[in-house]
């Protein structure tokens, strides 16, 4: 039995995959696949980028590891480059989006701590995804993945998303909150797109209180958006972000940003990561950011999200079981009235790779290197597998 080994943590699909280029894979029968998922906003330059390709040949000849105990020059430039990307001042490298949120974590409890609050609380949001670890499962909004784990770790407070009332309420009855942990869009949620006016309010309420404003750029950094952070089309400037994903385009890699009253708070022994920013991850993160600014490709971004989005609502336009197609950059939700995880597989049986999220949403986050005729494809397969199934009688 194939993985017989392995523990059961994924449904997985049954393909596996071979080789990749741009926005295809191959798998190990030869089929090829349109990917619609990039490794789940990962690989946002697609598969086997030749920049990033070559700077990983290069590094892995050279040096892969030597610990944070030494100066790393290129986790040095990484930061450096990030930091002139972003506004921030600040980097701490490690391995996972789910890690970067940890250190965002630690810095807003020691930032309490300093401040003499006993326990510092964090607001998260209704829908959120922050990750699998202790902490960031607490911090997710989703039952399902805190089911079996508990007693969760204290500290957090809920609200629900887009909500700025309720954010002002909370403020008012609990004297303990330092900071707020958000998604500028909600990927896991269900492609959840908040009013323009969202992160400003956040921005102005967390001044108003001296809080922090920690933002979660896991899946809408690197330039899934058309920014290289979704915060950037706002005018919001964050204490915190959080970045990992596509930020290695498939190299583990993560990070987590801060500025101002944000920026010192960590100091020697507060955290710490063995691999996190070695040479070979720190190269990787390089040639993407690299690739991002100088290719074109965000520029292209929101041409790209509207092709995709407007041919979607043009060739579904009238089925009663879709409830809505939303996008935001290359974020693209397509909502319908029924559970409808099936189309996975039967997308994969298509030659196109999808996802499926909130049970009924069909989850689309391309590669930012989609061509038109990708596009295309993926619209007219997708909207066949739609109309194929909504045709299906709706299960008792």
């Amino acid at each position: 039995m194939a993985g017989e080994h392995l523990m059961p943590t994924y449904a997985r699909q049954a393909v596996g995959f071979a080789q990749g280029e741009g926005a295809w894979l191959t798998d190990t029968d030869g089929k090829r696949y349109l990917d619609a998922i990039a490794g789940i906003a990962v690989c946002n330059l697609g598969h086997a980028h030749p920049g990033v390709t070559a700077a990983i040949t290069r590094q892995a000849a050279t040096l892969l590891h030597t610990s944070n105990v030494y100066r790393i020059p290129l986790q040095e430039q990484a930061a450096d480059a990030l930091c002139a990307v972003s506004g921030m001042e600040k980097v701490f490298f490690c391995n996972s989006g789910a890690e970067a949120n940890e250190a965002a974590i630690k810095i807003a409890r020691l930032y309490g701590h300093k401040r003499d609050i006993a326990v510092p609380t964090i607001i998260v949001m209704e829908g959120a995804f922050h990750g699998r670890t202790m902490a960031t499962l607490t911090a997710t909004g989703n039952r399902k993945v805190q089911a079996g784990f508990e007693p969760l770790v204290q500290g957090f407070v809920r609200a629900p998303y887009n909500d700025l009332e309720a954010v002002r309420q909370i403020a008012k009855h609990n004297r303990e909150v330092v900071a707020v942990l958000v998604e500028p869009v909600q990927g896991e949620g269900g492609v959840v797109i908040p009013s323009d006016d969202y992160l400003a309010g956040l921005r102005a309420i967390c001044d108003e209180h001296g809080w922090l404003l920690m933002l979660d750029e896991i899946q809408t950094g690197n330039g899934r958006l058309g920014t290289y952070f979704a915060y950037q089309q706002q005018g919001v400037q964050p204490d915190v972000v959080t970045t990992a994903k596509g930020l290695g385009n498939g190299v583990p890699v993560g990070a987590c940003l801060a500025r101002g009253k944000a920026a010192d708070i960590f100091a020697p022994g507060n955290h710490g990561s063995t691999f996190g920013g070695n040479p070979l991850a720190c190269a990787a993160a390089l040639a993407v950011i690299e690739a991002l600014q100088k290719e074109g490709v965000m520029a292209r971004v929101p041409a790209l999200s509207a092709r995709i989005a407007g041919g979607l609502r043009e060739h579904l336009a009238g089925e009663p079981g879709v409830t809505e197609v939303r996008n935001k950059g290359m974020m693209i939700g397509v909502v319908l009235d029924r559970p409808c995880g099936v189309l996975v597989a039967r997308a994969k049986d298509a030659g196109l790779l999808i996802n499926v999220t909130a049970d009924k949403v069909i989850r689309l986050l391309p590669p930012l290197v989609f061509t038109d005729a990708d596009a295309d494809l993926l619209v007219a397969k997708l909207s066949a597998l739609v109309r194929e199934f909504l045709a299906e009688p709706v299960a008792a």
